[in-house]
């Protein structure tokens, strides 16, 4: 009966210190995964909040996969449960999904013990985040922009000609609307990030021209909060 109660005892001291360690090396993680956010992202959608929420992730989806361990009950009610929460913050940028899909496979992994297949996982990972940031991944290599040119005497041959004598330009006439002697042209233009210089020496050109009003050169492409 003694050596029952003891074989008791021993299982939950051997359980309580895997907890422990499950929940202080996801809680490492998750500050990982949030110091890999902070240091990767681009963009002007930055939230400091969105930090904390990658690192308490973790630790708790970790809790949540020890309370669960293997009971079909447990799991059964925790789903009931978890369809009451409802996600009302969308997400702005389907990087931040990555992130947040990271975190709680990171907590997934501990809460089950694998803690090294988890520690590797999220080295592997980190890196190829790292490097995919360095290298400029995914970034487009033309950029485009929208010209909108106000005047009198319409004279849009005489613009197109101006952007076609760049053959690294491309162009198109998106809209035109006149009145009477008044008209305004709505461009839109395609080129490399090289040649932005050029397109504004070209843009002040069109503005010194006497029968131009307004010229304004737009980005169509900027990540604004919203």
């Amino acid at each position: 009966m003694l050596d029952y109660i003891f074989d008791i005892i021993l299982i939950k001291d051997e359980t309580l210190m895997a907890f422990i360690v499950s929940i202080l090396l996801s809680i490492v993680l998750g500050l990982i995964i949030a110091l890999i956010y902070r240091y990767t992202h681009r963009g002007m959608n930055y939230e400091s909040s969105f930090l904390s929420t990658l690192a308490l992730l973790a630790p708790i989806v970790t809790l949540v996969m020890f309370f669960i361990q293997g009971d079909l009950v447990l799991s059964l009610g925790l789903v009931g449960s978890l369809s009451i929460i409802r996600f009302r913050t969308p997400i702005k940028d389907t990087r931040d999904m990555v992130f947040l899909f990271w975190s709680i496979a990171m907590g997934l992994g501990m809460g089950t013990l694998n803690w090294t297949l988890t520690i590797l996982a999220t080295i592997i990972i980190g890196l190829l985040i790292c490097i995919f940031y360095i290298i400029r991944y995914g970034r487009q290599i033309h950029t485009e922009y929208i010209l909108i040119v106000k005047g009198t005497d319409y004279f849009n041959d005489s613009i197109m000609e101006l952007f076609y004598k760049n053959k690294n330009i491309d162009v198109h006439l998106r809209s035109t609307e006149t009145e009477g002697k008044r008209f305004e042209n709505v461009y839109e233009l395609r080129f490399k990030k090289e040649e932005l210089l050029i397109i504004k020496k070209m843009v002040e050109h069109i503005r010194k021209l006497e029968q131009i009003q307004k010229v304004s050169l737009l980005s169509p492409q900027l990540s604004l909060p919203m």
